[in-house]
């Protein structure tokens, strides 16, 4: 912590819901700026709608990333949002750069959203734990709409949202693409 604070909670539970929302905030930089890196790069069949769906998708992130910041603060810390301490706070992996036509840049996104919702739920959980409503519901709130972002993006790989996930498998864990006929 770095700012004084006077929200009813213990120090030593402000500090920890600091440092988790200084990951997500990273994480939602990330996101944003590879959401972008497929706006950008995106080439093939329904080239518009994906560009302008891609594009959509980053607002929400960047969106995101500042009510990150904002909780941070207000619970008395300091919100490190630059895009070095993004890149090297963020959990999600590196854009994969040989990603072209449309199919590959949403199993890439679908990947990295699934990664971000499942460090959403894991904030939530310990964030109730931490009897910190507020930051519980931040969570929920923004749970919601990863979700809601991540069927968007699975509703384009051949109409199939099974696509980015094998069977037995929850999103989030090993997430690859599900071969045809599985």
């Amino acid at each position: 912590m770095n700012f004084p604070s006077h929200v009813n909670l213990p120090a030593d539970a402000r500090e920890e819901l600091i440092d988790f929302l200084n990951t997500l905030l990273a994480d939602s930089i990330d996101l944003h700026w590879q959401i972008k890196q497929a706006h950008w790069n995106i080439r093939g069949k329904h080239f518009y709608s994906r560009h302008e769906l891609f594009d959509e998708l980053a607002g929400h992130a960047r969106k995101q990333a500042d009510a990150f910041a904002e909780r941070a603060g207000t619970l008395g810390g300091y919100a490190e949002g630059t895009i070095r301490l993004a890149a090297k706070n963020s959990e999600l992996p590196e854009y994969d750069l040989t990603a072209v036509d449309g199919d590959s840049h949403l199993k890439v996104l679908v990947e990295r959203f699934a990664r971000y919702g499942a460090s959403l739920r894991n904030g939530i959980h310990r964030s109730d734990e931490l009897n910190d409503p507020v930051t519980t519901d931040l969570l929920t709130q923004t749970l919601g709409e990863v979700e809601l972002d991540l069927w968007f993006l699975e509703s384009h790989l051949h109409g199939d949202v099974r696509a980015g996930v094998r069977r037995g498998e929850r999103a989030g864990e090993g997430i690859s693409p599900q071969p045809p006929n599985a």
